[in-house]
């Protein structure tokens, strides 16, 4: 049955009467740094505002502009007129209850959302948003203005480290937000996709309730707008729902944006959300200093799984490294770069030749190393520019190389893990006599020549033992990568 008692939702700047099967809503005449509805001409144009934007998404919803006529000669109040939906369609309700065909809900939202970005308006004045120098300020101003609450309602070492990294991962990554500025991916959006004001109805989801005051905020890459959605429902509790909904966002947008541009959206929105429930807290509301830590801790976890990792994965022949580096790849969705392949590719390419089955000659010779490790940093570094997370997969018993890659983590501002791997000569000898299939030129022989070599596990290095169970490895080294960001 759809609600049809009376009732009255008040807000900072507004207020909603629900009679029947009606929504009736009007602004507060208040003037605040970012709202003046102080004269009834400028509430008329807010509200004639609202409802033109809104009904790019919900014209079924937003029916028009009505006016509200006191017994004397004054001015008519402006008042927007919606059609009421029953508050067990609401989407923050399913959710918390477990309603049965979320999923399907969920589907259909991200549909709803995927062609309204198709469609959405575009331009050079809204992809300036996109650009590092907006997407930085938009970080700054919203870390700054909760500056203010630091201690007294978050903690000011997370809101310091909140800063760090998203100031880490914008710096490195102007190739990929020109890519998507290439792509069309930046839209005049929502903005503001709360599972709040979405309500799943029979003839499908209705979302109200776009941002209207500021029309740069809705100058958004697409992906941010469904994050915010996906941040709200990880919030409620659904992290799976959450990545399901991204999942299928992705999926009906054709959008193949990498993992860590997900991260770093779900973690600018629930930012904003932390900024706002701090003004909240600051309004009286004592509940709202717990969700402004939620989404503040909220925003640094998926601030440090957006950081792209630059991990070296090195060891002699048979010591377990090309196994480790593709298990741990698939676990944290990272690329894996081999110098076994790129040697391979070098020769087919007549860049480098010579002999193989002898450490330091034929195609082993320094010069013919050096030229393989400068094209494994050079494809390193466009994936790492790309947002991508890259394991390089080689011996690294050069300490010159090994510099080379920390200062390229350096310059792509990416978190840089080293790992040695270890295992008895025997069993290393025993793995290359049983290989098949391996682009490897390694012999039982040359693991011994390697075996006496110190610096295949040198300083600074994670040494990882691959005589365990490879997954015991790969834990321990997925471990090391996720506590140091």
């Amino acid at each position: 049955m759809p609600d049809t008692a009376a009732a009255v939702r008040e807000t900072h700047s507004g207020m909603v009467v629900l009679v029947g099967d009606r929504a009736y809503k009007s602004k507060r005449p208040i003037v605040t740094d970012f709202l003046d509805f102080s004269t009834v001409a400028l509430r008329e144009q807010a509200l004639a505002r609202e409802w033109e934007l809104n009904r790019r998404l919900a014209p079924q919803a937003y029916l028009g502009i009505a006016h509200l006529e006191g017994p004397g000669d004054g001015e008519r109040e402006p008042i927007l007129v919606m059609r009421r939906y029953p508050e067990t369609a609401r989407l923050s309700a399913r959710v918390c209850s477990d309603a049965p065909g979320l999923d399907a809900d969920l589907r259909a939202v991200a549909g709803v959302v995927a062609q309204f970005h198709a469609h959405a308006r575009r331009g050079g004045e809204i992809d300036a948003a996109a650009k590092v120098p907006a997407v930085a300020a938009r970080w700054s101003d919203n870390l700054d203005e909760m500056a203010v609450f630091a201690d007294e309602v978050v903690d000011a070492s997370t809101l310091q480290r909140v800063r760090e990294l998203s100031t880490q991962f914008i710096a490195g990554r102007a190739v990929l937000f020109a890519d998507r500025i290439t792509l069309r991916r930046i839209v005049d959006g929502h903005a503001d996709l709360l599972a709040d004001d979405i309500f799943c109805v029979d003839d499908g989801p209705v979302l109200l309730d776009c941002l209207d005051f500021d029309d740069a905020l809705r100058h958004v890459d697409g992906l941010d707008d469904a994050a915010f959605l996906a941040m709200d429902l990880e919030f409620l509790g659904r992290p799976d729902l959450a990545a399901e909904f991204l999942d299928e966002y992705c999926l009906r947008a054709g959008d193949s944006a990498p993992q860590s541009l997900r991260h770093f959206y779900i973690a600018y929105r629930a930012l904003v959300r932390a900024k706002v429930d701090c003004i909240r807290f600051g309004q009286g509301v004592a509940d709202a200093r717990g969700d402004a830590v939620r989404h503040l801790e909220m925003s640094l976890s998926h601030l440090r799984a957006a950081i792209p990792q630059l991990i070296l994965v090195g060891g002699g022949p048979g010591t377990g490294k090309t196994t480790l580096a593709r298990s741990l790849a698939e676990q944290i969705g990272a690329q894996v770069i081999s110098t076994d392949d790129v040697r391979k590719e070098l020769v087919r390419d007549g860049v480098i030749d010579g002999a193989a089955g002898a450490i330091d000659s034929g195609l082993y010779t320094p010069e013919n190393t050096a030229a393989v490790y400068r094209v494994v940093l050079r494809h390193a570094h466009s994936v790492l520019a790309a947002g991508g997370s890259v394991i390089l997969d080689g011996t690294w018993l050069d300490a010159q190389e090994r510099e080379r890659a920390r200062a390229l983590a350096t310059d792509a501002h990416a978190a840089m893990f080293e790992f040695a791997c270890t295992v008895p000569l025997a069993e290393a000898q025993a793995r290359i006599q049983g290989r098949t299939g391996s682009t490897s030129d390694a012999t039982p022989e040359v693991a011994a020549a390697f075996d006496g070599r110190t610096e295949a596990v040198w300083q600074g290095a994670h040494v990882i033992d691959t005589a365990k169970p490879l997954s015991d490895a790969v834990a321990r080294a997925a471990d090391l990568c996720c506590v140091a960001i």
